[in-house]
């Protein structure tokens, strides 16, 4: 068993890391401070052709698998641009995988190529705001009107959405009352009408670059060829882009804890403190070299799942494993970056309260941990359904 990067990956890490070089910790400093999407950064990936890295090379994507993209995501994220950055395009690399799968060739052509381009974004319309993660019981509602769809509803913590040109959107075909299982849900990748589409922001704790916000849709007219799949089996479309997702958030949880990491390190060894660096003591070096260890193991679980995913084979379990680890070990890798600069770590300008900002992120989505625990607990351990 290998764990050392191919040569290819180890070249695709430093053209990405150099794509990301210019845009240094004071770049991702001002977007925390004033905000606005990172349209140079974003144009930047998408110039040298990295926003395709898991679509067809026949629409112009690098037809790579996850394991690559998560090293890409990971790596951005490791630069210091941390979860900005990488939720500036996580979208292209997974949200998009239903069409990528289900859709038709006329629509693969008709949407990919402007997505890697950059030509297009695109926000993720599932969660609503009295569903949470209960998906199969959303209430935003499409009702064919012949060749198209008329939708109205709510939606929330939708990402992007102030810059997109495209949703990716998961409505209810059937109504609630009549829905047998996982079927009534229908899912479109369509146009972002804002004069149907009423989009709120949401001030927020951190990623400031990046907009959350929720989405008043009224009567928002789909045409009938917008819609991905069959009629009604848009949860299972959606499925397939939720492993990726847990594996993508975990590389960039590690990316980030580990850009946290490496700042504490350097300003251990560097801050002297009675004569010498405090990196000599072991209540600073402990919990680094702790962190490290975490890290580590996450990474190890990342790449586990994301080579499973590629090699088509059942990796909820893992993937979803990935997404707890990761987010526990950057979440504690950051705390121990600011205790170990003291009081200049609740200093914005040494950069790790920023970071210890964005790593509440993949603790909380797109899955809570205590659901991940659920899920374990039920679909690996056998235990009775606890919800």
């Amino acid at each position: 068993m290998d764990f050392s990067l191919s040569q290819d990956q180890e070249q695709l890490r430093d053209a990405i890391e150099r794509v990301c070089a210019p845009f240094d910790a004071d770049y991702w400093l001002r977007k925390d401070r004033e905000g606005g999407f990172p349209e140079e950064f974003h144009r930047a990936l998408a110039d040298a052709g990295w926003l395709g890295i898991a679509m067809p090379e026949a629409y112009g994507g690098a037809g790579l698998g996850i394991t690559e993209a998560a090293l890409m995501m990971h790596t951005i994220a490791a630069t210091g641009a941390g979860l900005s950055g990488a939720s500036a395009v996580h979208m292209n690399i997974f949200g998009l995988h239903p069409v990528v799968v289900f859709g038709t060739p006329e629509q693969q052509q008709r949407w990919l190529p402007r997505l890697i381009q950059g030509q297009d974004r695109a926000c993720f319309g599932v969660t609503e705001p009295n569903t949470g993660l209960n998906t199969l019981k959303l209430r935003t509602r499409a009702e064919r009107h012949g060749d198209h769809y008329r939708v109205s509803g709510q939606k929330v913590w939708i990402s992007t959405a102030q810059v997109a040109n495209k949703i990716l959107l998961l409505a209810r075909t059937t109504p609630l009352e009549e829905a047998k299982g996982t079927h009534g849900l229908s899912l479109f990748y369509t146009d972002f009408d804002r004069s149907r589409i009423e989009v709120h922001e949401i001030e927020k704790m951190g990623r400031k670059s990046v907009d959350s916000n929720q989405l008043f849709i009224d009567d928002l007219r789909i045409p009938v060829e917008d819609r991905i799949g069959e009629e009604g089996r848009g949860f299972e479309y959606i499925l397939h882009g939720l492993n990726p997702e847990r594996i993508l958030i975990a590389a960039e949880a590690v990316g980030l804890g580990r850009a946290a990491l490496k700042r504490a390190a350097n300003y251990a060894q560097e801050r002297e403190v009675f004569g010498r660096p405090i990196g000599m003591n072991q209540g600073i070096q402990h919990p680094l070299a702790k962190s490290w260890m975490e890290l580590e193991a996450a990474h190890l679980m990342v790449y586990k799942a994301a080579a499973l995913y590629d090699a088509h084979q059942p990796c909820g379990a893992e993937a979803n494993s990935a997404k707890y680890l990761a987010a526990e070990a950057c979440y504690h890798a950051c705390e121990n970056a600011i205790l170990t600069h003291g009081g200049m770590g609740y200093a914005k300008e040494y950069h790790v309260e920023r970071y210890l900002r964005e790593a509440w992120i993949p603790r909380l989505a797109p899955v809570s941990p205590q659901l991940i625990l659920c899920f374990i607990a039920e679909k690996v351990l056998g235990l009775p359904k606890s919800y």
